[in-house]
This record gives C-alpha cells, structure tokens and sequence, in this order.
C-alpha cells in the first residue's frame, strides 16, 4: 500500500502543469477554488459531449432539444465521476484527455438507454418493405417483399428470446457492436453468436411458413 502511494506520489510530481493544475483544484472538494475548478471543466465537457451526440445523435433518432439535453446530462455525470476519481488520477495521459474519456463513455451509455426506450416502438420493418420501391422493382415483387417484412418481423416478435430480440433490434438498427457490448456487459464473441442463433430461428420459421426456400 505504501509502495502504491509512492508511486502515485512520483506520477504525480511528474504531471504537466496544466494536469496538476486541474488535479490539485478538484482534489480540495470544496471552496471558491474547487467550484471554479469544477464550473470550468463541466464547460469543457459539456463541449466534448455535443460534439459526440451531433456526430451519433442521427443514428440514435435523436435530435433538437432532446439531443441537447442528453449531452448536459452526459457532463454533469462525467463531472461527477471524475472528481469521485480524480485521486486515481496517475498522470499517465493530460489530464484532459483522461476527462475526455468519461464524458465519451457517458455519451455512449445515455445514447444506448435511449435506444432502448425507442427501438421496440420503430422496429416494424417498414423501411425493409420499402426497399423494393427505392430499387424500382415491379408491383408484384413489392407485395411480395412487404409480405416477407411482415413476416421477418413476426419472426423477431415471437420466435427470439428476449435477449436475441434486443441484440437484433440493436444491430439492424445499427448500435455500434462496443457500445451494446458495454451496455449489456458482455463481448463482440457472444453478441456474434447471439446474432448467429437469431438469424437462424429467423430463418427456419420463415421456411417452416412458406417465406423462404429451404435451399434459399
């Protein structure tokens, strides 16, 4: 233990000035000094956190005032949990960078919760009934894709698990792989596979109603 605190002592006598600047105000947990400290990084995060939900807002179906809200949100979390842990702090990057780091991560998971909240309402699969239209297939062709829509997503409603229809849900609507992963505490190698075992109830339901071709 006391070998830790040596050794984080030194990291800390090696910090940049700007690092140790923010660290030593932060560190007091109160007082003007602490405040100010505390008021100037929420602005800096505030920025981060816009600057992510803009680029990743769309994806998400989020936009407007709700948009900006979920970054404010972001920051005040991020701030929270970084003076929680600016003891931890080690000086093994600016000290900026590593606040960069919790806003992104707030960012994700916020971004995440609302999917949650929205994805089951959106996903009927009416944009796959209306590629056809797009690619200028013939009226026939059309009733018939509209008619596999249906049926995919009748499919995902009563032949997934619970857990199958979240993780599909989240692919098709195209939650990067990482952020579901943290989200659902697990890795890319069993959401590969949950995705793998869904397709494949997917498949054999479709075929077992006449969708599909046993051989297509």
């Amino acid at each position: 233990m006391h070998a830790a605190n040596a050794e984080t002592t030194r990291r800390r006598r090696q910090l940049d000035p700007e690092s140790a600047a923010w660290v030593d105000a932060l560190e007091d947990g109160r007082g003007p000094r602490y405040e100010q400290a505390c008021t100037r990084l929420h602005e800096l995060l505030v920025r981060i956190a816009k600057d992510q939900v803009l680029r990743r807002g769309s994806r998400y179906l989020i936009a407007g005032p709700e948009l900006d809200d979920l970054a404010h949100q972001a920051a005040a979390d991020a701030l929270m949990r970084i003076t929680r842990k600016v003891r931890e702090f080690r000086g093994d990057a600016r000290f900026t960078t590593w606040a960069y780091r919790f806003v992104v991560l707030e960012v994700s998971s916020k971004l995440s919760r609302h999917f949650w909240r929205v994805a089951h309402a959106r996903f009927d699969l009416e944009e796959w009934a209306q590629v056809p239209d797009h690619a200028g297939v013939d009226p026939v062709s059309q009733s018939q894709a509209r008619e596999l829509a249906d049926a995919v997503r009748d499919a995902v409603r009563t032949a997934l698990s619970a857990h199958q229809r979240e993780v599909f849900t989240a692919v098709v609507n195209g939650v990067p792989l990482d952020t579901l992963a943290g989200e659902l505490e697990t890795n890319r190698n069993a959401l590969y596979k949950t995705m793998f075992d869904a397709r494949k109830k997917l498949r054999a339901q479709l075929i077992a109603n006449g969708h599909l071709g046993a051989a297509g």
